[in-house]
């Protein structure tokens, strides 16, 4: 056999071989049972031989685009999602084939934080174990990421899609459980959830590391984080792991709760959750809706860090397409830092999003805050925005109220209701200059809408204030 006959018969031979072993791998949530974002420009992306031309095929529209692979292996490309619906079927063809069946088109959104919105069934949760009978729902999908870190940005996470029924619900937060059935219910349309969260972790892990150490006074208080075996504390090593990975899918929003693991440096919380929340929004590039639940009373071993830090995320509102829930009368128990009930605490946040993502009216979705205080004659009068018709006192008196003169001093204070104002006083207090309501770690208060959402605690002074370890 000639030498050009044999080089032949060996390129064919290698060639074969390629075709026959081309690798064609997609990230973990691009999979079958996944739920794609409506009506947007959807990447597609995945890795392959270099050079390989990629074929796409989508059955919504029997469209079929291509691409071809670069030198690093990597592919890409935007595909066209219509309104809500399915199931459909996504081919890829690189060499090989990969069928991506049972495929919804809705509403995408993640679910993150530590440990209270990690929570599931497993965690003795009621509300979620009585769900389990009647969940079975199709059109509800959940993407759990699996917990990891990495010093540098990845290109995919693990985790798989599942539909949601009695097994998966039991290992899903509870929290974007129920978030996503009212929206499922409202919409009326399929719903996908990927949650992604681990107990414990401050907010700095779930930020972009250079986002925390490129500023003084945030890696400061990044510094003051301790070592446990249980959960990291590097700025950026969940964010690098576990959300960057994500973030070429679309999303429709971002449900967030956490806070507790950063109680040891509270006054930067507004700076590093709103530096958190643009470094998402950044990475996604658009400006995701961002709902967050401010912490639960809590009795912390520190006197006034659990209230600054609620005084902290009450300031993130300010920053565009955020809400922020309260949940001062949904806890049982203020010794336990885990409250039970997950199922107003997900339809708050459902609530917010219909108001303010999906334009539905006709529900109150805003706790109403402190806004003006007027002071004249011995007395603080107090307007609340968010509050059409005046605040309710569910008791005989408001507690957790206090009042305070020039001295800085707070004692008990009275208070009634006239009109739409609160008027508040003391007799212990001459002169008022500065109330407090549910300023303390573990304040529960009794005022609220009267669409039933409780009043956001607040104080109207910027006094100092002091942490000490509280006394046993």
């Amino acid at each position: 056999m000639s030498f050009f006959r044999m080089f032949c018969w060996t390129l064919l031979a290698c060639l074969g071989f390629q075709a026959a072993n081309s690798q064609l791998r997609l990230p973990s949530v691009l999979a079958s049972g996944m739920v794609l974002q409506q009506q947007d420009s959807v990447p597609l992306w995945g890795w392959a031989d270099p050079a390989q031309k990629v074929f796409v095929t989508t059955s919504w529209d029997n469209r079929t685009d291509s691409t071809v692979t670069g030198h690093g292996a990597k592919w890409m490309l935007k595909v066209k999602t219509p309104a809500a619906g399915g199931p459909y079927q996504v081919t890829i063809r690189a060499g090989q084939t990969r069928v991506l069946d049972n495929v919804m088109i809705g509403e995408v959104w993640i679910c993150s934080g530590q440990s209270n919105m990690e929570m599931n069934e497993g965690w003795g949760l009621p509300d979620v174990r009585a769900e389990l009978p009647t969940c079975s729902n199709a059109r509800i999908r959940f993407f759990q990421v699996d917990k990891s870190t990495a010093d540098f940005p990845q290109d995919d996470c693990s985790g798989r899609w599942l539909p949601c029924d009695s097994n998966s619900l039991k290992h899903f937060s509870a929290v974007g459980y129920f978030f996503g059935k009212k929206l499922n219910q409202e919409l009326n349309v399929p719903v996908g959830l990927i949650s992604s969260n681990w107990g414990g972790t401050p907010a700095e892990v779930w930020t972009r590391a250079d986002r925390v150490t490129g500023d003084p006074e945030l890696k400061a208080s990044a510094d003051r984080q301790e070592d446990f075996a249980w959960w990291p504390r590097e700025p950026g090593a969940t964010f690098n792991a576990m959300i960057f990975p994500l973030t070429r899918f679309p999303l429709a929003g971002a449900i967030w709760y956490q806070g507790e693991g950063n109680t040891v440096a509270p006054q930067t919380y507004a700076k590093l959750f709103s530096t958190m929340i643009d470094s998402w929004r950044r990475a996604w590039n658009r400006n995701l809706p961002f709902y967050y639940v401010q912490i639960a009373p809590f009795t912390y071993g520190t006197t006034h860090v659990g209230d600054l830090v609620r005084e902290q995320q009450a300031q993130v509102q300010r920053m565009d397409q955020t809400g922020m829930v309260v949940i001062t009368d949904l806890v049982n128990d203020t010794t336990d830092i885990h409250p039970k009930d997950k199922h107003d605490v997900g339809y708050r946040l459902a609530n917010y999003a219909l108001a303010q993502t999906y334009h539905r009216s006709g529900t109150d979705y805003r706790s109403p805050s402190f806004q003006h205080m007027d002071l004249r004659q011995g007395k603080a009068y107090l307007s609340f925005s968010d509050a059409p018709g005046g605040l309710v006192i569910r008791g005989k008196a408001v507690r957790e109220l206090y009042v305070a003169g020039q001295d800085q001093v707070f004692y008990p204070a009275e208070a009634r209701l006239e009109g739409e104002q609160l008027v508040v006083w003391s007799r212990q207090v001459r002169e008022p200059v500065a109330v407090r309501f549910g300023f303390s770690n573990a304040a529960v208060g009794n005022l609220f809408s009267r669409g039933g959402l409780p009043l956001c605690p607040f104080r109207t002074d910027n006094w100092p204030v002091e942490q000490v370890p509280v006394k046993k």
